[in-house]
Formats: structure tokens, C-alpha cells, sequence
């Protein structure tokens, strides 16, 4: 059989001011696109569904739209649960109206799905955090355990006081439990979860910039030792990069986010992961990348011209520039380079240090008029760099404003 595993849609995410609702919907086709090419049997979605516990309803259509033609109208099961930027509540809202689609929407961790069938496929057992599904045309069952993203008061209400410790024992247990009663070598048996997860001895891996941080300290971590041996894949979400934690044979893979999120992740490409699995055989997969949205561009210049040439050649683009130059740049600058892209997210003046050998005094004498105060203040802050006419002028309107 073969699984598409993706995560962290983030769906109504935005870059500060700019929406990425287009571009998501773009790449929701895309993913749409590769799933009916590559003639999946099954779809997993590893949780940050949303980018908030109330997101705008365009992205609630666009989640529900999603799923229904990846499920084909109810023809392929769809598994998706939820991470740690979305309500549970939420995901768990519309799930009886959902399976009648081939969708089955998991908020909370320890969730027991009640048994149903449709044409086409029937969870056959189910347990607190654990599905077997047989569906339509497989002769062996697909198991799946499931953990969606816990906070903080339900890893003390699951796990007690001592987290840290706790936890990985915990989730250790339950998942070898699930997987000794239920995952033998006569089907296929996964492990979807949103969390923060490394291999024992590894470099620490990096939270996305500007994601909701689920690692304090160590306190969060979940080693991959954790999974049982019976499991041949393991579906991840919450970091955005796409990367393998496990082996070649036994996979544990965050897949990535489908758009670039942050600068942090600027230039990365993004992908989905397919699955090629049987009945007591090692998985092999296939990363594949996925080529819509904007590209995100961290990009430094010395000179406007110089600036202003790059961003007309390069249109489609998010970018975070940083402008180095002798003197602070002129509103007539600001206006040309604003003027020459759409896509500019932060645009960071960095005024050089100036060679001198002359000594910037400490001392500011607060008896001079306010006028002398603000150019001292202001060599002060900027390397003994003054203060042109233009921002003088300013200063002096909004004064007497």
C-alpha cells in the first residue's frame, strides 16, 4: 500500500502583514495533485492544522475542502490530528459528519474513535490512542497509534507532576502496550504524533522560528527510543524542516511544513513524504518536494541601486533585506525600494561604523534645548553617526505637532 504523510499547514497563517491564504491554497492543490497521481491508499496529517485555536473561516473552508477531495469523497481514509496551535475542540467538532467522508478528525491525546464503517473502508478495532482500519482492496489491516500534541495541564493530568520524567516512560508504555496487543507482522502498523521528538545522543533539533515552542529545556523531549520495535513508520509533525530521526528501515520522519513559515527556514525546500509498505517488511519512502508558494529570502545589500535591481528581478518572493550603507536612508530611498516589490517583510537599515579617531563623549549635557538633546541622543545610539536634515526635520514637525 502506499501512505502520503504531511504536517504543519498552519492553515490562516500570515508573514506580519501579508496573508498566505493563496499561496496555501495553491500548495493544498498541489498536495491534493500528488496524492491522486501517486494513487495513495491512505493519508496522514500529523497535526498545526490551523495557526490558531480560532482560525478565520476562509481557512476553516480551506481545511474542510482539503480533506474531502484528499478522502475522494469518502473513497480514501484520512487521518489528521491535532498539534499544539490548534483547538481540540475544534478538530474534534465536525468528526461524526467528517467520517461520512472518509475523515476521521483526532483532537486529544487517549482518544478512542467509536468503530464505524463506510463503502469503502472500516475502523475494525479501536482502543484509547489506537486505530485498525481495513480498507476496500488490501488483504491485511493498517494499524495506527495515534498522539496528538498535549499541553500543559494534560501532560500533568496523563503523567503527573514529574514530566520530565515521566513522560517518555509513560508514552513508552502506552504505545508498547497498543502495539503488543495489536501490531503483528499480518498488517501494516504506524505511529502518527505531534511532538518534539530527537534520537538519544543527537544534536538538539531547532524549533521553527516563530512556532509555538513545545520543548522546555528537556522537559518536553521525546526520544525515539520511545517507539515500539512492531512499528515500521512514524509520522511526526511540529518541526518544519523535512528529516529522519529513525533508520532507513524504520523511519521516523517530520515531513516538513508545505510553505516556508519563517526566515529561519528561508531557502528550504518543502515536501511530503510517501509511504511504500506491506505486512512485516521494512517501509522504504520517497520525499517528494513541492514546488508552490512564495520563496523566503534573507538578503543583504550595500547599496540602493544594487537593491533595487535584485528585487525586480527576483518578483515572487518574501524578503527580510538588510540595507548596510554609510548614511541612513532617505525617505525618497524607502519610497523607491518599497516601490520596486511587493513582498518586502522587514527592511532593516544598518548604518556602517564610521573610522574616526575622535572619541564619542558619554556624557550628554541636559541643559541644552531639546533640539541639541535629540542629535546628541541620537549620535549616542548610532556610533557617533548624527542625524540627517531630513530626520531633523521630522523631529522638529512632530515637536511642534
Amino acid at each position: 500500500m502506499k501512505i502520503l504523510h504531511t504536517a504543519d499547514w498552519h492553515l490562516g497563517k500570515r508573514l506580519d502583514r501579508f496573508s498566505r491564504l493563496e499561496e496555501q491554497v495553491s500548495v493544498m492543490e498541489e498536495i491534493i495533485m500528488i496524492a491522486d497521481e501517486e494513487n495513495v491508499d491512505l493519508i496522514l496529517i500529523a497535526g498545526d492544522l490551523f495557526d490558531n485555536f480560532n482560525p478565520a473561516v476562509e481557512a476553516v473552508e480551506l481545511f474542510y475542502k482539503t480533506l474531502k477531495r484528499l478522502s475522494q469523497n469518502g473513497k480514501r481514509p484520512v487521518i489528521a490530528i491535532s498539534g499544539n496551535h490548534d483547538s481540540p475542540n475544534l478538530i474534534n467538532a465536525p468528526d461524526p459528519l467528517a467520517r461520512e467522508c472518509g475523515i476521521i478528525l483526532i483532537g486529544h491525546p487517549k482518544a478512542e474513535i467509536a468503530p464505524f464503517g463506510t463503502e469503502y473502508f472500516k475502523i475494525i478495532n479501536s482502543k484509547e490512542g489506537f486505530i485498525e482500519i481495513e480498507i476496500k482492496n488490501l488483504d491485511f489491516p493498517v494499524r495506527i497509534l495515534h498522539t496528538p500534541y498535549a499541553n500543559e495541564i494534560r501532560l500533568k493530568e496523563y503523567f503527573g507532576e514529574n514530566k520530565e520524567e515521566e513522560i517518555n516512560k509513560v508514552l513508552s508504555q502506552t504505545w508498547k502496550n497498543l502495539a503488543d496487543e495489536f501490531c503483528d507482522e499480518a498488517g501494516i502498523n504506524l505511529l502518527t504524533a505531534h511532538l518534539y521528538m530527537n534520537k538519544k545522543g543527537s544534536v538538539i533539533l531547532e524549533e521553527p522560528e516563530g512556532e509555538k515552542p513545545i520543548k522546555i529545556g528537556n522537559a518536553d523531549l521525546i526520544y525515539s527510543d520511545s517507539i515500539p520495535e512492531q512499528i515500521q513508520y512514524t509520522a511526526l509533525g511540529h518541526l518544519h524542516g523535512f528529516q529522519n530521526i529513525g533508520t532507513k528501515e524504520k523511519p521516523v520522519i517530520y515531513s516538513s511544513s508545505p510553505l516556508c513559515y519563517s526566515f529561519s527556514e528561508a531557502g528550504q525546500t518543502k515536501y511530503i513524504s510517501i509511504i511504500n509498505a506491506e505486512p512485516g517488511k521494512a517501509v522504504s519512502y520517497e520525499k517528494i518536494a513541492l514546488k508552490n508558494g512564495r520563496t523566503l529570502v534573507r538578503k543583504t545589500f550595500t547599496s540602493v541601486e544594487e537593491t533595487v535591481q535584485w528585487l525586480q528581478e527576483n518578483p515572487n518572493t518574501f524578503i527580510e533585506l538588510t540595507l548596510e550603507s554609510e548614511t541612513f536612508l532617505t525617505a525618497d530611498e524607502r519610497k523607491l525600494i518599497y516601490q520596486s516589490h511587493n513582498g518586502i517583510v522587514h527592511l532593516i537599515p544598518k548604518v556602517k561604523n564610521r573610522e574616526s579617531g575622535e572619541e564619542v563623549s558619554q556624557e550628554i549635557n541636559l541643559n541644552q534645548d531639546i533640539e541639541t538633546l535629540f542629535k546628541d541622543y541620537f549620535k549616542s545610539k548610532n556610533n557617533g553617526q548624527g542625524a540627517n536634515e531630513e530626520l531633523m526635520n521630522l523631529f522638529n514637525e512632530i515637536l511642534n505637532t
